[in-house]
């Protein structure tokens, strides 16, 4: 994923966040604002201790990337959104990490 996708600043996690426009299954939470001045969507991971250690995490982080690269097609351009991992996310293929995604993605309309 290009750097240009992904949602870094605090401050913009904040503002994303506060909108409190949130869906959630039992893998991932997706906080989601529309930012019309995009030409491509952004996106935030927050992947927490809870999930295991430093190896567990970044592991968890590359699933989640990839399952994005692969759905970039399909996300409307114009959202800035956040991907929450939940605890139950450890041990999951790409598929399933891949087809949850997708799951929560279509709960918050994010797809086209």
């Amino acid at each position: 994923m290009k750097k240009s996708y992904r949602i870094k600043k605090e401050k913009d996690f904040q503002t994303i966040i506060q909108a409190k426009q949130s869906f959630a299954n039992r893998n991932f939470i997706v906080y989601h604002l529309e930012n019309p001045k995009n030409t491509h969507y952004r996106v935030g991971l927050s992947v927490g201790k809870k999930i295991g250690n430093a190896v567990t995490r970044n592991r968890v982080k590359r699933l989640i990337r990839q399952s994005l690269f692969e759905l970039t097609e399909i996300i409307k351009s114009d959202q800035d959104f956040i991907v929450i991992a939940r605890p139950n996310i450890v041990g999951l293929s790409q598929k399933d990490v891949k087809s949850n995604l997708e799951h929560v993605l279509k709960l918050a309309n994010l797809i086209k």
